[in-house]
């Protein structure tokens, strides 16, 4: 049974306080993650809010999505599960330290290198 939506293109002068009352005319928010930019401590644009039960959610869903608030057209919606991402670590790219190419000569001949094979 999820109760919890996600709110999105909300006004970046938007505050916690706010969010609350706009979802509380629909039940009891009993959790909300609104998360900020850690360098200007701005909100980043959405939270995820949880109401008291489906209904009061289902509610706020109908309600709230589209709505304008401060100039912002919201989209409010039932917030997904997290999708498990595999972990890798290796961050693409050409793998190990390609693309360096050989020694000196393939610069022109100088520097003092030779190869050795």
């Amino acid at each position: 049974m999820n109760t919890k939506m996600f709110v999105g293109n909300l006004p970046f002068n938007i505050t916690e306080s706010d969010l609350r009352d706009l979802c509380g005319d629909f039940g009891t928010v009993t959790d909300l993650y609104f998360p900020v930019d850690q360098m200007t401590g701005r909100p980043r644009g959405f939270a995820f809010v949880t109401m008291d039960s489906v209904m009061a959610m289902n509610e706020a869903i109908k309600a709230l999505n589209g709505k304008e608030v401060q100039g912002r057209a919201i989209n409010v919606n039932e917030a997904r599960p997290k999708e498990e991402r595999p972990r890798d670590f290796g961050g693409g790219g050409g793998g190990g330290r390609g693309g360096y190419g050989g020694g000196r000569e393939d610069r022109g001949g100088k520097g003092g290198y030779s190869k050795r094979y």
